[in-house]
């Protein structure tokens, strides 16, 4: 394909208006202290079926035929992708059939039904839903609406980079999550094409999780390469190889693309609670996440993208459990006792002295290879951050005991 015009995705934001919502910019003051310009946050999260996923679905959805339209719609995806497909599908009134893995989040799987869309459960990752549809599609004649890899789903996301510049347009950097890049292709389009327009530039910089990032091996060879991925509780973002279509306009485009940790993406969420109060899923928070590892550096206004807002509340309070203990501001130790009287009063009486809260007490004589003599006390104990958290330990070793923080 040839990278989208302007004029298109102007034609693209006229279609969709009405159909998504022209979600807000909220300047966030603690990331602007981090990043030391102003930083604003695009609360894509706000969008309808939780994400920037229904742009490109209803865009693409838009420009089927009839005789198309008759066959019914086909996709896979991890959650975002299906429930904007079943949502667009339902309004045009297309059937659709939408391939998800087995370990997809509860809400999204619950909302794409509630769009009634029918659902196929199969696979451990999105490859294999991937793999499914594509062949269902074969099979059945409906037609696949892949998440990423085709001109109009990317025409389509790229509306929201025209809302940056309406909204900010003094921008400067972009911060937005990749996953296949039909988002990042599309923001980064639009963005420095409306930038031309004005006689400026805007920088566009991609953010991966670690353990799924196929963009910088890929970018580095000059092709999509399809890569080892490892867990990520970024799963929107999780996709082992780069689509061929976006591939070619993030290469042309994209002023960087870097990667962030596990222990990144759970710190940003716990900052997005407690500082911009923003619900939002793992995927969604990789651009401040990069912010807060340090991984960007700005000289101008700049934007992360808040892709998504749908997560599961368990694995949000998982995720909140473990950004607070990669932030210092939790943790659990094993202390061996002699198991005699006042042992776990004093350990509570230091622990009272350097300021710590005790929020769970696990004490036993079993197991741990323990003697008849010994016990383990287990602790978990609130801190206020990783300065705090050492002086807590300091001040039990400096009593006489030999704490061991337990792996979160």
């Amino acid at each position: 394909m040839s990278t989208p015009t302007l004029a298109a995705f102007e034609d693209a934001a006229a279609m969709l208006r009405g159909v998504v919502s022209h979600t807000p910019l909220d300047a966030s003051l603690y990331l602007s202290e981090v990043l030391g310009v102003p930083v604003h946050l695009k609360l894509e999260n706000l969008q309808r079926t939780g994400s920037f996923k229904i742009r490109g679905a209803a865009y693409r959805l838009s420009r089927l035929t009839e005789e198309e339209r008759g066959r019914g719609v086909v996709a896979a995806s991890a959650g975002n992708h299906a429930q904007g497909v079943a949502l667009a599908a339902q309004a045009l009134g297309i059937p659709a059939t939408i391939f998800m893995p087995l370990g997809v989040p509860v809400p999204k799987l619950l909302a794409t039904r509630g769009y009634g869309a029918d659902v196929v459960l199969e696979g451990a990752t999105v490859e294999t839903p991937l793999r499914l549809a594509a062949e269902f599609a074969e099979r059945t004649g409906a037609v696949l609406i892949h998440p990423f890899d085709h001109d109009d789903i990317i025409t389509g996301q790229g509306t929201l980079g025209l809302e940056l510049f309406d909204d900010l347009p003094e921008l400067d950097t972009v911060l937005v999550s990749i996953g296949g890049g039909g988002l990042a292709a599309g923001v980064a389009a639009a963005v420095k094409a409306r930038a031309a327009a004005v006689g400026r530039t805007v920088r566009v910089i991609g953010v991966q999780a670690e353990n799924s990032a196929a963009y910088p091996e890929s970018l580095r060879k000059g092709e999509p390469l399809e890569v080892a991925t490892r867990p990520t509780i970024a799963d929107g973002i999780a996709v082992a190889r780069p689509g061929d279509i976006p591939f070619a306009v993030i290469r042309e485009l994209l002023d960087d693309v870097v990667t962030v940790t596990e222990d990144d993406i759970a710190r940003a969420l716990l900052v997005l609670l407690e500082r911009a109060k923003q619900v939002v899923e793992p995927a969604g928070a990789a651009g401040v996440a990069a912010i807060l590892a340090g991984k960007v550096h700005a000289t101008g206004p700049t934007v992360a993208i808040l892709s998504g807002g749908n997560i599961d509340p368990l694995l949000l309070q998982r995720v909140v459990a473990h950004g607070l203990a990669a932030s210092g501001r939790y943790m659990t130790l094993r202390i061996g006792l002699p198991d005699r009287p006042g042992q776990l009063s004093r350990v509570s009486e230091l622990l009272a002295q350097a300021g710590a809260n005790v929020i769970e007490v696990l004490h036993t004589r079993h197991g741990q290879g323990l003697q008849i003599s010994e016990v383990i006390l287990q602790l978990s104990v609130e801190t206020r951050g990783e300065e705090h958290r050492a002086h807590v330990i300091q001040t039990l070793e400096n009593a006489g005991f030999a704490p061991t923080v337990v792996a979160d």
